[in-house]
């Protein structure tokens, strides 16, 4: 099965964030496809509970997304072709907690990361990924597009709008796309995701986990925001939208050297409560009922209008939210009454469907 042209096979690529959620499935489908993976992570954090129990065959290196001096040594060692970006304090309560240190770690660590792929004569591409929540959220009906302006109620949604402008400038002032070949060879892009969800997360404070760690205790889950909408996709289908964005890149394809949004092409709204609702249809375990007590501001209204990759890379989700709810309950419910680990039938189950699907990577 060839995927993505086989442009990974061989390469080195160089994964921000690697232990996390997406990143661990990023890193297991980059094994796959071939590549040379290092890893740059802060060491057992509670959400590399994923990785570890994946094993995948790659380099890993533990330090602070912060600490500049060490990026750059790790890119002289390592000298990437390829480099995805995940690394990030991706939680909006905890950004109330301690907002410094959300700014410091996903603005300040982007720079760094920037920064080092400046210093990289290897280099070839820059995948970084931002978020949903990078745009100013005035709760429109309609979904958010790549135009929009950046901003952020909350210090969490803030420092990805802030993520945002500092990819902009870097590449209008370091790696334009017209000055491609000319004066540098590096294409930045930055992927803007809607709500991932799947087996295999663990963070605090995010839904689908503590739905799964309340079922797995017999108890009833307290959700807040129960009308509140989101773009729900499985964790794969934005990564097989970063995975084209990096094939693009790779290619020297100019265009493709901006920002993208990725999120479910069926954009139905869809509430807290109706995601609640459908992992029990395959879980029963999972019960819920709407918190009483006051939480900090999250946006109530959010999608994303994904036309444009759909338009110009030909990138298509390949599971329906029916299906992504049914794949992340039944991981969920495999791991924690069996002790299995679906996450790499899931990854080939993904890639036949995308294959009978006709997708645009895979042959």
């Amino acid at each position: 099965m060839k995927m993505f042209r086989d442009c990974y096979n061989g390469r080195r690529v160089l994964v921000t964030g690697h232990t996390g959620f997406k990143g661990s499935w990023l890193s297991l489908w980059l094994t796959r496809l071939g590549a040379e993976v290092c890893g740059f992570s802060l060491p057992g954090t509670g959400n590399s509970r994923h990785f570890e129990l994946l094993h995948p065959d790659l380099r890993s290196e533990y330090g602070d997304i912060r600490d500049a001096q060490h990026l750059r040594k790790l890119f002289r060692e390592f000298q990437p072709e390829m480099v995805f970006h995940l690394a990030a304090q991706p939680l909006v309560l905890r950004s109330y907690e301690d907002p410094a240190g959300t700014f410091a770690v996903n603005v300040g660590g982007t720079v760094n990361v920037l920064e080092a792929v400046r210093a990289a004569d290897s280099v070839r591409a820059v995948v970084a990924v931002s978020s949903d929540k990078c745009y100013e959220n005035r709760e429109w009906e309609r979904g958010y597009r790549e135009t929009d302006p950046m901003g952020g109620y909350d210090p969490y949604s803030a420092s990805k709008g802030c993520m945002e402008l500092v990819l902009s400038c870097y590449r209008r002032s370091f790696f334009h796309p017209d000055e491609y070949g000319k004066h540098h060879r590096v294409l930045l892009a930055s992927g803007r995701a809607g709500n991932a969800i799947g087996g295999g997360d663990w963070a605090e404070n995010r839904l689908v986990p503590d739905l799964a760690r309340a079922a797995a205790e017999e108890r009833v889950e307290e959700i807040q925001s129960p009308d509140a909408t989101r773009p729900w996709q499985h964790v794969l289908d934005p990564l097989g939208g970063y995975l084209l964005l990096g094939e693009k890149l790779l290619d020297g394809e100019t265009r493709a050297a901006d920002a993208w949004n990725f999120g479910p092409e069926d954009d139905r709204p869809l509430t807290v409560a109706q995601l609640a609702q459908a992992l029990a249809r395959h879980w029963d375990k999972i019960r819920v009922r709407p918190k009483n007590k006051g939480t900090p501001h999250e946006a109530h209204r959010l999608r994303l209008d994904c036309s444009k990759a759909v338009r110009e890379l030909g990138w298509h989700s390949v599971w329906d939210p029916e299906e992504t709810f049914r794949r992340t309950a039944l991981w969920y419910r495999a791991f924690y009454t069996e002790g299995t680990v679906r996450s790499a039938e899931d990854l080939d189950a993904y890639l036949e469907s995308a294959k009978r699907k006709g997708v645009q990577w895979i042959e």
